[in-house]
């Protein structure tokens, strides 16, 4: 495994932070599955750090929330017992997502719009696989709920599905130009 930048630290960093803001934003919210811009977050983490930072970054933002800092969404806000809440696959769902968005754009120069959208879409479908399921078995064998399959998708899948979808959409257009013009940067600095 390679070693860190101080450039890579930075931008996992800072998207650990926006994570964190990202889940502020939604800590009023009453749903189970609330509407969230961590999605749109992960989804530009792994658009423009790559697979490898952009899962770092996601995994600097749950381990600052099981450490103890209050980033989470809901409460209890922090701590290990967070892994018992029924939203945390989506938190694990995040570094699968920005892994595998991250992937799909290795070769970002020559991608479209077309590519960095199924490649947000693919995180997204990622991000449900995990999910869900979780969901599932914590409200079913932790919390003792007896809630469907069907009920489960009528909770964190059918309410938000859509607004993931404009997110892909969004984080894809912008994913895109800001690596064109970040990269267009690095060229110009390199002919310098």
């Amino acid at each position: 495994m390679s070693r860190f930048s101080a450039r890579d630290i930075t931008s996992a960093a800072l998207f650990a932070a926006l994570a964190v803001v990202a889940a502020m934003l939604v800590r009023f919210a009453s749903a189970i599955v609330p509407f969230s811009l961590l999605p749109f977050v992960a989804m530009l983490a792994g658009g423009l750090l790559g697979a490898r930072l952009g899962a770092l970054s996601m995994i600097v933002y749950i381990l600052l929330g099981l450490a103890g800092v209050p980033v989470f969404a809901k409460p209890p806000f922090a701590g290990p017992a967070y892994i018992l809440q029924p939203t945390f696959g989506f938190l694990l769902g995040f570094v699968a997502q920005a892994y595998i968005t991250g992937i799909l754009l290795k070769n970002r120069e020559q991608s479209g719009f077309i590519r960095y959208f199924f490649s947000m879409l693919a995180g997204v479908a990622v991000l449900y696989l995990i999910g869900l399921p979780y969901l599932y078995v914590i409200l079913n064998f932790y919390l003792g709920q007896n809630v469907s399959v069907a009920q489960v998708i009528a909770i964190g899948f059918t309410p938000v599905i859509a607004l993931d979808l404009v997110k892909a959409a969004v984080a894809s257009v912008l994913a895109k130009a800001v690596y064109r013009r970040l990269h267009a940067v690095e060229l110009e600095e390199n002919l310098s």
